[in-house]
Formats: structure tokens, sequence, C-alpha cells
């Protein structure tokens, strides 16, 4: 039997080109998307069309009170075995220009989402199962700064809980980080090339290699745990 891997956010962006990455590999899927009723079908299609089973999961992570009555969608029987928590809210703004809703939005969509699913994944999962729970983090949660105020805290809290939860859940499941750096264009509207004036390499990461950190979480050692992985060309390091 294939193992199923969930993502959220994975009808665009980095988290369409997940799913596609571990469908090429072999893995059956579940697409989670909060407002992509158009680009999720033509994802769960183009999983189909390389041999995989699909399923689509809607649920609006702002509205995290739903997100469990929103899983019960999914079948019973369905054997989920890796979580990546890969679906955030990235907005520019400053402490002074934060305001509570601006705080609540981000938390609940980058860090309380997270933890209910972690919790809803760690019950299902089957007794003695391996479990993997992958969480997509930023440079910026080891390194804060003054920019993406609300994004950057919520972000340094997931990476905290990244940590408190390998102890918590060893040792049937591992649970890892990626801190991800340049690499498609800013969502929000700012200058590539300026993002990349403080990158050592000097250059976005190609998608081969986000694909290629995932497998080597899923597929390699399991005997790593409460580590985050940097790709973020150094970044973190200026």
């Amino acid at each position: 039997m294939a193992k199923t891997v969930l993502i959220t956010g994975a009808a665009k962006r980095i988290g369409r080109q997940l799913v596609l990455c571990l469908a090429a590999d072999g893995y059956d899927v579940v697409i989670h998307h909060g407002h992509s009723d158009d680009d999720a079908p033509q994802v769960l299609s183009q999983i189909e069309n390389l041999g995989r089973h699909a399923y689509i999961i809607k649920s609006d992570l702002s509205k995290p009170e739903n997100l469990l009555a929103d899983l019960g969608n999914l079948p019973p029987s369905l054997e989920i075995t890796c979580l990546i928590n890969n679906a955030a809210i990235f907005e520019t703004l400053s402490f002074q220009d934060s305001s509570l809703d601006d705080w609540n939005r981000h938390m609940a969509v980058n860090l309380t989402a997270p933890f209910l699913l972690s919790k809803w994944f760690a019950e299902r999962l089957k007794p003695g199962s391996h479990g993997q729970i992958i969480n997509i983090l930023d440079w910026r949660a080891l390194r804060p700064g003054m920019d993406h105020f609300p994004y950057t805290i919520s972000k340094a809290a997931l990476a905290a809980m990244t940590q408190a939860m390998a102890v918590s859940l060893a040792p049937n499941i591992t649970v890892n980080g990626i801190a991800f750096g340049a690499i498609l264009p800013p969502s929000d509207g700012s200058s590539a090339e300026k993002m990349l004036e403080s990158v050592p390499l000097g250059r976005t990461a190609e998608m081969d290699e986000v694909c290629q950190t995932i497998r080597f979480l899923i597929q390699g050692p399991q005997y790593i745990t409460g580590e985050i992985i940097h790709l973020d060309g150094g970044r973190h390091l200026i």
C-alpha cells in the first residue's frame, strides 16, 4: 500500500510543487487548501495522471475551530503517515503597524492550525506505525527582525513547537522543520533583486532542491528528529 502524505496549502506555489514531487515518487497525497477552489482540482488531476491517488480537503485555517470537522470529510480508512504543515500567511507588517486582528490571523494559520493538525495526526496514527511531521519554517524564525512581525513571531513559535513535539511524540513520530529562504518570487510584491542582496549564494533555490530536502526527511534516516534544516542559501547567517 502506498504511503499517504497530507500537505497544507497544497494547491499553489511551493505546496503545489511538493505534492507533485511526492506523487511522482509514488506517494498518495491529500491536498489541503483554504480558498483555491479552481486550483485544487487541477492539482488532483495532475496527480491522478501520475498514477497516484489524491484527495482534497478544504478548510479555512484562519478559523481553526472548524478544522477538525473539515478533516472528518476524509475517508476514515485513509492511513496518513506524513504531515507537512506548509500553509502560512506572510504579510509585511512592522510591530507598530500590527493590529490584534493581524496578530490573531497569523497565529491561527501559522501556529494554531499546525498544532491542531499535529494532534489529529498523532491520535490517528495506527499503533506501531512510524509517522513523520515536517513543519515549513523560515530563516526569520531563528533570527527574528523588525519586518513581517506577526509572521516572524508565529514561525519562531512553530520552530519551538517543532522541537517540543519531537520530544513529546517520540519514538513513533519524528518531527523536523525546514527553514526556507528565497525560493519563489515574493508573494507580497517586494523586490526579488533586493531580497537576493543578503543571500550569500546569490540566488533563489531551485524547486528540485526543495523536493530533495523533503525527500531526505521523509525517505532518509529515521534517527533524525527535532532538527531544523536551513534551505536559504546562507541567508540566516547575514
